[in-house]
This record gives C-alpha cells, structure tokens and sequence, in this order.
C-alpha cells in the first residue's frame, strides 16, 4: 500500500504569516493615507478655486472703476478748460 503522510508544519509558516500580514496592513495603511491626501488636495484646489472666482470679479469691478476715474478726470479737465476760457474772455 501507499503511505500517506501529512506534512509537518514547518516553523517559518508562521513568520511567513505575520510578514503577509504586514505586508497586507501596510499595504492598506498607505491605501487610506493616499485617499485621504487626495481628498484634501481636492479640497484646497476647491478653495483655489473659489478665491479665483472672487479675485476675478474684484480685477472686473477695479478695472470699471479705473474706467470711471479717467472718464471723470477727463471731464474735469474740460470743464477746468471750460472755466479758464470764461475767465479770459470775461477779463
């Protein structure tokens, strides 16, 4: 008849479990952090993002303001010229 024999569990089998089981929880460890990097890189190229929007309506609302002060100060250079032209012609 045929021996059969059943094979010892030899001591580097539960070493060779508790490496796996590193390597496994490292592995997952490193997963999560990944996610949670990424998540809160989302998060400030949303605020990013969000400042860009209002600094873009702040440079709109500056230049149409820039706008208006040299649309004033044109006028008043007319009217000053308008001004001195009647003080002439009234001397």
């Amino acid at each position: 008849m045929h021996s059969f024999s059943i094979p010892k569990p030899s001591a580097d089998r539960p070493q060779e479990l508790r490496i796996s089981i590193a390597i496994g929880a490292t592995l997952i460890v490193q997963t999560a952090l990944a996610l949670i990097w990424a998540g809160s890189s989302s998060e400030r190229l949303a605020q990013l993002e969000r400042r860009t929007d209002n600094n873009a309506a702040m440079i709109e609302r500056t230049a149409r303001l820039e706008e208006q002060v040299r649309f004033m100060s044109v006028t008043l250079v007319r009217i000053e010229r308008k001004i001195d032209q009647s003080k002439e012609v009234g001397q």
